[in-house]
């Protein structure tokens, strides 16, 4: 259950967490805000609480042992395009801590499973270097910046340690464009950046389509 929210009094919030945490209820809040600059407007969305543990949580008692798989959504917008990632090995998030600091979740060796929101999983790979900031990313010897990249607003903040976008390096195994991103009713997919994915049916249908 997810109440979506600009903002919760002290009391409904103490519930919130009281269910969540300690009667381990599939309950969080998400608290939108709308920005403008000029003609331009932004959405904004955070978390009550952090989703993953509430996910780790709720699914605690019921799921199947981790198998190792992760869940990494490539969130492709103003700022990175997935091409990009296919094309020269990465995977990001960033303008914003609360986005970034799940790429820090992912190490070396890692087994991850791209996902693209609204479509489905677009790519499978294991991980080869850990986060850093996009101004700092190579991709065979050279800055990934200095690529003619489809989305070049990756540089933006790039020397804002808060707000840059922060690369992980991914040797993908195997990829799709979003128009072919593969899915299937009841597949596993949330708004986290990134989480274990222990899905059976899911890990089931991504291994026959992408061959891992």
């Amino acid at each position: 259950m997810i109440i979506v929210a600009s903002a919760l009094d002290p009391a409904s919030q103490r519930i919130v967490e009281y269910l969540s945490q300690e009667h381990e209820i599939g309950i969080n809040t998400a608290f939108f805000a709308i920005f403008r600059d000029g003609e331009r407007q932004y959405l904004s969305a955070d978390w009550l609480m952090d989703q993953d543990e509430v996910v780790e949580r709720t699914e605690r008692k019921v799921r199947a042992p981790w198998t190792g798989y992760l869940f990494a959504n490539c969130g492709e917008g103003e700022h990175r395009s997935w091409e990009d990632m296919r094309k020269y090995g990465f995977i990001a998030a960033g303008q914003g801590a609360r986005y970034s600091k799940y790429m820090q979740k992912l190490r070396e060796g890692d087994l991850i499973y791209s996902f693209r929101s609204k479509h489905g999983y677009v790519g499978f790979g294991r991980v080869t270097s850990e986060a850093v900031m996009v101004r700092d990313f190579t991709a065979n010897g050279q800055k990934l910046l200095e690529f003619p990249l489809t989305q070049p607003n990756m540089n933006q903040n790039m020397n804002d340690p808060e707000r840059s976008e922060y690369v992980v390096g991914v040797d993908w195994i195997k990829t799709v464009s979003v128009a072919d991103a593969k899915t299937f009713k009841g597949a596993f997919a949330i708004p986290s950046v990134v989480c274990k994915l222990t899905q059976p049916a899911t890990l089931e249908f991504l291994a026959k389509e992408f061959g891992s």
